[in-house]
């Protein structure tokens, strides 16, 4: 395999399955029995705080009963040994990665373990229950705080430095996603419009990206990372 020094991978819902973490796909567009837009919109949360709030703080609690599995640890790998840059890009708003060990991950749709004020803008790493009459650290009011997730309808975070990562590649990996949530859906494009990086995507199923990518590896991430991660490293 070609030595790579500047690899970007992309991350999705598929990845954090394999760990137990139930995503809204799993059950016809029901997230955890809850329909989306009443509890993933801004409008959700305007609308009804408390159903929000408590949505969120059973995510939380859930999310410590799950672990990292081999994926997430051969992602942390690359990034430990790899002699270039590793880049990790997920649109899972779980904390497996850090978990894992990865380091300096990108979310782009947020993090469950963050709380933003609506008022001072601060954002607090956050792990137990979150209410209305929770006040900020920082600014002290009440019914100020909320997810630092991206709603429905909302912009996704950090889009310049990932137009970034993805300009100077030279692998991009796309791994247990759908391929048809944006704007990550179109970064293989992006990639391929930016120089010449190649392309591989790692999925239980083709995705519906898939025939934009220059080579598919079919099966389970916690399989088929740890292989490509040491294929990588011995190049």
């Amino acid at each position: 395999m070609v030595r790579f020094k500047n690899i970007v991978i992309l991350t999705g819902a598929g990845i954090s399955a394999e760990s137990g973490v139930k995503t809204f796909r799993d059950n016809d567009g029901l997230w955890e029995n809850h329909h989306i837009e009443d509890v993933a919109t801004p409008e959700a949360f305007a609308r009804d705080p408390h159903l929000v709030h408590n949505f969120y703080n059973e995510r939380r609690a859930q999310l410590r009963a799950v672990k990292p599995n081999p994926a997430h640890k051969a992602l942390a790998k690359l990034q430990q040994e790899l002699p270039g840059t590793v880049s990790i890009i997920t649109q899972n708003v779980d904390d497996l990665h850090e978990r894992g060990g990865g380091e300096d991950i990108i979310h782009i749709h947020g993090e469950l373990t963050q709380i933003r004020c609506k008022a001072c803008a601060a954002i607090h790493t956050w792990q137990g229950d979150c209410t209305q009459s929770t006040t900020c650290p920082k600014c002290d009011r009440e019914a100020v705080l909320r997810p630092n997730i991206v709603w429905f309808g909302e912009m996704p975070f950090f889009m310049d430095t990932i137009i970034d990562r993805l300009a100077s590649c030279d692998l991009f990996i796309s791994v247990g996603t759908s391929g048809n949530v944006y704007p990550a859906a179109g970064f293989v494009a992006n990639v391929q419009e930016m120089g010449r990086a190649h392309t591989i995507e790692v999925n239980l199923e083709p995705s519906e990206g898939s025939s934009q990518f220059a080579e598919l590896r079919q099966g389970k991430a916690g399989e088929l990372l740890p292989v490509l991660v040491d294929e990588l490293l011995a190049s």
